[in-house]
């Protein structure tokens, strides 16, 4: 494969004219830049911080279709995102995984009616289920799931969902974007929109790190910028009305062997009528989420007190061995963007996410998840091709592979070295042959070693410590004391390749550890 261009080469590009301009480095943003450009289309993406840096990166880790919306009655939504769920897994088989998940029947009752909900979950995947749905007695769902609460259980309905590794899959796109012709770029910020007479023509941008702006213009812009679209809609046009609504989710993380076993848990009702999960992720098991209303967007949120003993709470509801906040290794918070559609001019609107177009064209696209992202970007950019009049060309990511992808859906071996790399797991080894320092672990605590840095640096647009130990390796979300620990040596690694200096290390540990200390905080 063609190297990737330098960022430096990649700024350069931005003077180019463009059909489509991106704002939002976002799962939905990079999705629809990998969209527009296959399509043909001249395209470039600008992202204020990193890829995924605020609620991509923050997500509960599922690839589902929502088992919670058969209870409404949305067949036509869960449909929808199944298929989906089966796109994702055949274009990133290193990245998503299939997962079981166990369903506790604690009550004779509950079994007929979990069973047949699920059963309805298999057949509307059709094809693309990943396995039936099965009903286990008290010994094999002990087996199983052995830290399991013991006292009254009857058995259990398995069942089987997606599980993936959120930022890596959003660098994943936003790579596949670029070898596909586009220029997608971190830590460049949109300033102001750019118009000629009452049209949208492009934006300034301002590149974050040497502070320099310059116009980029396009035939059709596109705001993806999740948790931020209100701001950027009201540069647009100061008297918008508001589309979204803001929930905060968060997690805790945990040793895998607080739970055990290899399959995930479902908790079909907590006290306050949500579904919570604990899904076995990076030798480590997530437990979330809350739904918090909070006021307006922050791109670093962290979960509070509160919301760590309610998720601990449930979930000892169903452990034999109670956890305490002491056993918490990690813990981490997203604001998800709600679509209220109160704003909206002219609109498609979904279940989940909705596009509407302003008056001086800009499109935008909010609302949604994960799972259900290339569709996302399908229905943004037709909206974009349409408003920008651009010649028409048809959707292809649906059986697109994505960077990274070894071409087959039986995945990397779980317990390959550097297996979440996919094909570019060569590139790690032969860093390690050519300095064998790089071998070695960043901290006892962690699996990641200075090998992935250097190549989060050389190959994979990280700019910060954050970057590598958020979001190229998922250290801070699994153990944020080792992540913190292990920072001075990413800076350093960082400084050498990037050509930064003591000053900027010390500037870059003092930064990391703030976030750290404000995310140990909740379970502190």
């Amino acid at each position: 494969m063609t190297p990737s261009p330098t960022r430096a080469e990649l700024v350069r590009r931005l003077d180019e004219r463009f059909d489509v301009l991106v704002i939002g480095g976002g799962a939905t943003g990079v999705g629809a830049s990998l969209d527009a450009a296959t399509r043909g289309y001249r395209t470039a993406l600008v992202e204020a911080s990193d890829f995924a840096k605020a609620t991509s990166s923050r997500s509960t880790k599922l690839v589902h279709g929502g088992v919670r919306y058969l209870q409404n009655g949305d067949i036509g939504l869960v449909r929808e995102a199944l298929h989906e769920r089966a796109n994702m897994r055949a274009n990133a088989p290193h990245l998503v995984d299939e997962l079981a998940f166990v369903l506790p029947l604690y009550a004779w009752y509950e079994g007929p009616y979990y069973f047949a909900g699920l059963k309805a979950y298999d057949l509307l995947a059709g094809k693309a289920n990943f396995a039936p749905s099965t009903y286990l007695g008290r010994a094999a769902t002990l087996q199983r799931t052995p830290a399991i609460k013991r006292a009254a259980l009857a058995g259990c309905i398995r069942y089987f969902d997606g599980q993936f590794d959120d930022a890596r899959l959003a660098l994943a796109i936003a790579r596949t974007a670029i070898h596909k012709g586009a220029t997608v770029l971190n830590y460049v910020r949109a300033t102001r929109f750019l118009y000629d007479g009452e049209r949208c023509i492009g934006a300034t941008v301002r590149d974050e790190e040497t502070g320099t702006e310059r116009d980029v213009r396009a035939t059709v812009v596109v705001n993806a910028t999740g948790i931020f679209v209100d701001e950027l809609r009201r540069m647009d046009d100061a008297g918008s009305l508001p589309l979204l609504t803001h929930s905060r989710g968060s997690h805790i993380v945990f040793s895998r062997d607080v739970f055990g076993g290899d399959d995930a848990l479902i908790v079909p009702r907590t006290s306050d009528g949500r579904v919570l999960f604990a899904v076995p992720w990076h030798g480590h098991v997530v437990v979330g989420t809350t739904d918090i209303p909070v006021d307006g967007a922050e791109l670093d949120v962290a979960p509070t007190s509160e919301e760590i003993d309610f998720i601990i709470a449930q979930f000892n509801r169903y452990l034999e061995k109670p956890v305490r906040r002491a056993d918490a290794l990690a813990a981490f918070a997203g604001l998800r963007p709600l679509v209220s559609g109160a704003g909206a001019s002219t609109a498609k609107l979904s279940r989940e996410h909705l596009v509407d177009v302003s008056r001086s064209g800009v499109v935008t696209i909010t609302g949604g998840k994960w799972t259900t992202y290339r569709k996302m970007a399908e229905d943004t950019i037709d909206v974009a091709a349409r408003e920008g009049k651009l010649a028409a060309s048809p959707c292809v990511t649906a059986d697109l592979p994505v960077h990274g992808s070894p071409g087959t859906n039986s995945g990397t071996p779980k317990d390959a070295r550097y297996a979440a790399y996919g094909t570019d797991r060569d590139a790690l080894l032969a860093l390690e042959r050519e300095q064998p320092s790089l071998a070695e672990p960043l901290d006892p605590r962690l699996p990641y070693t200075g090998a992935e840095v250097v190549h989060a640096a050389r190959a994979e647009y990280a700019r910060t410590v954050d970057d590598v130990l958020a979001r190229r390796t998922r250290a801070l979300f699994t153990d944020v004391a080792a992540a913190r620990a292990s920072a001075p040596l990413v800076a350093q690694l960082l400084a050498r390749e990037l050509g930064r200096d003591d000053e900027w290390q010390r500037d870059q540990c003092a930064a990391f550890g703030a976030i750290a200390r404000e995310d140990a905080a909740a379970f502190a």
